[in-house]
């Protein structure tokens, strides 16, 4: 039997659970970084000095996660990279490196710091969530030693991952995932021999992970969500804007409502990088985030989330884009389409000629169709329909289905596809809709001057 003066405490906590565990919300942070870099070299740096560079980044990330924890939040992420930067080659990342266990070990790094060996990272990173009662989400890279009985052995002798690591409010590690779709540069890490479905239950939700250019694909973001069935997706990133498709709070916002579930997305901080883009994210469209190419400077974005969006009466009903699909009749088409490029990607575009009307524009099995009607078309400004349908494969491979409405450069049609950033000519309505090979649709819009317009569609 317990003594007394122990009784009460266990009774709290136990309420304390109970009152989790009964929870219908949770507040939600990220941190955009402006990651301190290391200075560019080939050859390893002395492990005091990876590790002298990465404590000044947590110092700055301890600093945001202490204050997301004041302010009531129960789980903080932060970016991709954000401890040690970009800058490697595949030697010169080695001293920056932990072996990261699996964390069916179940292991608190801040009471038993040395239990896989050195893991000043990890220990720091537990700690901070320990001290906080945080779930603390980051991202470092992970070293595993192999041998020349494994044929994909590295000729060096170890596997060494880009990883996201999770871990509880009492400094324990819950998730560890080895990113799977790895961006062109990333020569300093090795693929996982599979794709990792990594997910976590807590009281306010089951959680699932993965890391910046893998949302892009098949393996792991979409069977994390429609086979996992997870409600909020982790987002570490270093996410380069690139308009008008892979724009950071657009793109991330419209994959949350296209998924019907939350998304935690943390940007890394470089303007001359493009890297900006935060935000938190759920079905019914963003609940907060931060674009900022004027200054240099991080950002902590808190907002509150239901725990399971599927069951919340805030979210929008999933929509059948293949029943849809097949009920759109196709509208009459201009008399010529003519190719142009955007991102490298050869789109097949059609001219609005008129001020308002119905067109439909083809690329293989892709039909884009739109309805619109300007207040006044003007002369000197020029818009097209456009679709693609194909493989991209400028930073990677991944296959694409676009539909886009878009302005011109300039009215020779032969700029169209170039970037832009006026425009003058208004709408009073239009529709945009397409006949997707996929249930996976992102609708995304931006607004005369490169405005970001998260959630401002929808469905028709």
């Amino acid at each position: 039997m317990l003594p007394s003066q122990s009784l009460l405490p266990a009774v709290v906590f136990a309420l304390a659970a109970l009152q989790a565990l009964a929870s219908d919300t949770f507040m939600a942070a990220v941190y955009e970084h402006a990651v301190i870099l290391p200075d560019r070299t080939d050859q390893p740096v002395p492990p005091s000095d990876a590790l002298a560079l990465m404590n000044r980044n947590m110092d700055v990330l301890e600093g945001a996660i202490t204050e997301a924890a004041r302010q009531g939040a129960h789980i903080i992420v932060t970016p991709e990279d954000g401890i040690y930067g970009w800058r490697f080659t595949r030697e010169s990342i080695y001293p920056y490196l932990e072996d990261i266990p699996d964390p069916v070990v179940n292991w608190i790094p801040c009471t038993d710091p040395s239990r896989f060996g050195p893991a000043p990272v990890q220990e720091r990173l537990s700690c901070m969530a320990r001290n906080n009662s945080i779930y603390v989400v980051a991202n470092i890279g992970d070293k595993k030693p192999c041998d020349s009985s494994d044929p994909s052995c590295p000729r060096d002798g170890r596997y060494q991952y880009n990883t996201d690591v999770v871990f509880d409010t009492h400094g324990k590690l819950v998730a560890r995932y080895h990113k799977y779709n790895l961006f062109q540069g990333e020569g300093q890490f090795d693929y996982p021999k599979e794709p990792e479905a990594v997910t976590f239950e807590t009281p306010f939700g089951k959680f699932g992970i993965f890391t910046c250019f893998d949302i892009l694909f098949y393996e792991p973001a979409v069977v994390l969500v429609s086979k996992m069935q997870v409600d909020t997706v982790l987002f570490p990133t270093a996410w380069m804007n690139v308009l008008p498709f892979l724009t950071a709070v657009q793109f991330h916002s419209a994959w949350a409502m296209g998924m019907h579930v939350n998304v935690l997305a943390a940007n890394t901080h470089n303007t001359s990088m493009q890297m900006t883009g935060s935000g938190i994210y759920a079905p019914a469209g963003a609940r907060t985030y931060s674009y900022n190419m004027k200054t240099e400077d991080g950002h902590l974005l808190i907002a509150e989330l239901d725990a399971h969006p599927r069951l919340s009466t805030a979210a929008p009903p999933a929509v059948s884009w293949n029943s849809y699909a097949l009920s759109v009749e196709r509208f009459s088409q201009n008399d010529h389409e003519f190719r142009g490029i955007i991102f490298e990607d050869p789109f097949t575009f059609t001219e609005l000629t008129k001020p308002g009307g119905n067109l439909t524009v083809c690329q293989k099995d892709l039909c884009c169709h739109l309805t619109y009607n300007m207040v006044e078309k003007r002369d000197d400004e020029v818009y097209v329909l456009g679709a693609f349908d194909g493989l991209h494969v400028i930073e990677g491979q991944y296959y694409l289905q676009i539909c886009t409405l878009l302005k011109c450069p300039s009215t020779n049609l032969s700029t169209c596809g170039q970037p832009v950033e006026t425009a003058q000519t208004k709408f009073e309505m239009f529709s945009l809709s397409g006949t997707f090979g996929t249930s996976y649709i992102f609708p995304e819009v931006l607004y005369s001057g490169v405005q970001l317009a998260p959630g401002e569609f929808k469905v028709m």
